[in-house]
């Protein structure tokens, strides 16, 4: 069976259904990454098991309402915040990266391409629009001078946008690493 959300518009998560043997009577769902995880009993079979299934997708679904969707959304509001905030300035593309861990974003000048964390689909707007300017900014100043700072501040949510982020990576970290954010240092801000 086929498992959706309630937005199919939306991004839509890879979805896996396992088979304990120690749950008796509830089933459970988390977040894998960018994939949802069903655990149910090894009693609950077919329409019984798939109605459980779906509600418990539907349900964990509405708990990451700022996930954002292709690399065709992506492209969009790069197009937008570049003739909004930089003149226009628009990448040869944009897309989504999973291979992003230590950085929000990258910027190739020579050939215009800009990838995105996919550890940024959950944001919320405003913080993923700061890292886009910023990228975009790297298509006029490939450095971080002070004429790139004044482009990238164009950007009014900037700051708020650094605080998030430094706060996002400290918890990524956290759960990803048994020691703790000593042991595994987040992205650097911006």
């Amino acid at each position: 069976m086929t498992y959706t959300t309630e937005h199919p518009t939306l991004f839509t998560p890879d979805i896996e259904v396992r088979v304990s043997t120690r749950r008796k009577k509830t089933a459970g769902a988390h977040w894998e990454g960018d994939r949802i995880v069903v655990v149910v009993p090894v009693h609950l079979r077919g329409s019984e098991r798939d109605q459980m299934v779906e509600s418990l997708v539907r349900r964990l679904s509405r708990h990451r309402p700022h996930l954002h969707a292709s690399d065709a959304e992506l492209e969009q509001r790069a197009l937008g915040l570049g003739r909004r905030y930089l003149d226009g300035v628009t990448p040869s593309s944009i897309r989504w990266s999973t291979t992003q861990n230590k950085r929000w974003g990258s910027c190739t000048i020579s050939t215009g391409e800009i990838r995105i964390s996919s550890r940024l689909r959950v944001a919320p707007d405003w913080v993923l629009d700061a890292v886009i300017v910023h990228e975009l900014a790297h298509l006029i100043v490939p450095n971080h001078s002070a004429r790139f700072t004044e482009l990238e501040r164009r950007y009014p949510r900037r700051a708020e946008a650094d605080l998030f982020l430094e706060g996002y990576s400290l918890g990524l970290y956290m759960v990803d690493s048994p020691s703790g954010p000593a042991a595994a240092p987040g992205p650097p801000p911006l």
